[in-house]
């Protein structure tokens, strides 16, 4: 699979219009296919072929051909769950759970895929890759985004009702939303509307 133009997953808003969201490193991608609590309504791991197709949309290139089995659907979303609460923390400036923490350790200690170099010269992945191997890719990122120079560049969008968690990697540092066509438009909107509002 060739590279995407341009980076990041691409989501629907309530609405059902597409957006690009781009967080900045593939474990918060991971974090657009549910999580804990209120977020489990948002569920999409249900059945290996779920894994297997996230694995297609995100950022990993060329498309791991894996096979994954329940079991491993059951841990990516354990994994998933503790990046979220781990990483809300680091954006809230709070300690993550030690929990959290070891179960993102646990998945990491795994072998990860192996990227090799094809008889074409084109990069592919070892084979046979299951999903064991994907969530060790997955939890090694974000082991390097937790203990990384940018671990204190973790943030959530700064709408109301947007919980995504992004990498702010701008050089000013002053990225506030998922995405400028998403959250950082309905912003724009509403305040326009507002200064309408106080001119009427």
């Amino acid at each position: 699979m060739a590279p995407s133009a341009a980076p990041g997953i691409l989501l629907r808003s309530h609405t059902g219009a597409g957006y690009r969201f781009d967080p900045g490193a593939l474990c918060l991608e991971l974090l657009t296919t549910g999580g804990p609590g209120e977020f489990r309504r948002y569920e999409v791991l249900h059945a290996p072929d779920d894994l297997a197709a996230w694995a297609e949309r995100s950022r990993l290139t060329p498309t791991p051909a894996v096979e994954v089995s329940g079991a491993e659907v059951a841990e990516a979303r354990r994994l998933r769950d503790a990046l979220f609460r781990a990483t809300t923390a680091r954006a809230l400036d709070e300690t993550p759970d030690p929990a959290d923490i070891a179960a993102v350790n646990e998945a990491a200690a795994h072998p990860p895929l192996a990227p090799v170099i094809g008889p074409d010269g084109e990069r592919s992945y070892r084979q046979p890759a299951d999903g064991t191997a994907l969530l060790s890719t997955v939890a090694r990122d974000a082991v390097e985004l937790l203990t990384g120079p940018f671990a204190h560049r973790i943030r959530r969008c700064a709408s109301d009702n947007c919980y995504l968690l992004f990498v702010d990697t701008s050089r000013p540092g002053r990225r506030r939303w998922c995405s400028m066509e998403h959250c950082g438009n309905l912003h724009k909107v509403r305040t326009l509307r507002a200064r309408r509002a106080d001119e009427g």
